[in-house]
């Protein structure tokens, strides 16, 4: 069960979003070749405890030529950016659970996802340590297995069609509202001011954060996660 929501509640929304994941295109990987066995990272809090009912949710998806372009030759960031195990536009940063007064995170669990669980997410999710630890520290707080938690995060991550993000790097004088409208021209039920858009400091875009409601319904984002304004001009990073 997804704590904030009521059992009957998530069965009907997963029975939901597997209708749609079914039929939306993924797009997310251009190619991926994984291990398929990895073994689960020891994940260790950087932050306090902090239980609070769940509002809505955030889906967090970032452009991975953006974070890989200082990350080539790094270690720790192989398997996403080296180019040996593919390579990836979108990718699937992680479901947050969201709070009325600051965010659910690092709730106590004995859980901790199987290196087959692991392995499973790492076509969306090309990090094994990306992987463990959004279940510990966003998905403790949202339900008790890590299973369930991968499972609502992959249904909502099959159920959204990207734009051409390659195509788009190349028009001139892109803004964050152009980003928006194409967005809602490839996902039918969505909102404009449910689609975040998180740019670095010089601009380039970072990642998307799609808000959600309680019951895993497009909402309004706020301020925060709303990030750049409909006019801010925006720079893509293809990388590929």
């Amino acid at each position: 069960m997804v704590r904030g929501t009521t059992p009957v509640g998530l069965k009907a929304t997963l029975a939901a979003l597997a209708l749609v994941s079914g039929t939306a295109a993924t797009g997310q990987a251009y190619h991926c070749r994984m291990p398929k066995l990895v073994e689960a990272p020891d994940i260790r809090p950087d932050g306090p405890t902090r239980r609070t009912e769940v509002s809505g949710y955030t889906l967090a998806a970032s452009w991975s030529p953006e974070f890989c372009r200082p990350r080539e030759g790094e270690r720790a960031h192989a398997l996403q950016c080296s180019g040996r195990n593919g390579s990836f536009g979108m990718i699937l940063h992680g479901l947050w659970p969201d709070g009325e007064r600051g965010w659910p995170q690092w709730c106590p669990t004995k859980s901790r996802p199987t290196g087959v669980e692991v392995s499973r997410q790492l076509c969306v999710t090309p990090s094994a340590r990306l992987v463990a630890r959004q279940w510990a520290k966003h998905g403790s707080c949202m339900t008790r297995r890590p299973q369930t938690y991968y499972k609502v995060s992959n249904m909502l991550w099959r159920s959204i069609r990207w734009p051409d993000l390659d195509g788009l790097s190349r028009r001139r004088n892109l803004t964050a509202g152009q980003i928006r409208e194409m967005f809602l021209a490839a996902n039918k039920g969505w909102r404009q001011d449910a689609i975040g858009i998180k740019l670095n400091e010089r601009g380039w875009l970072q990642e998307f954060r799609l808000c959600y409601s309680k019951r895993f319904r497009p909402a309004k984002c706020d301020r925060a996660r709303y990030g750049a304004q409909d006019g801010t001009r925006v720079k893509i990073w293809r990388g590929l």
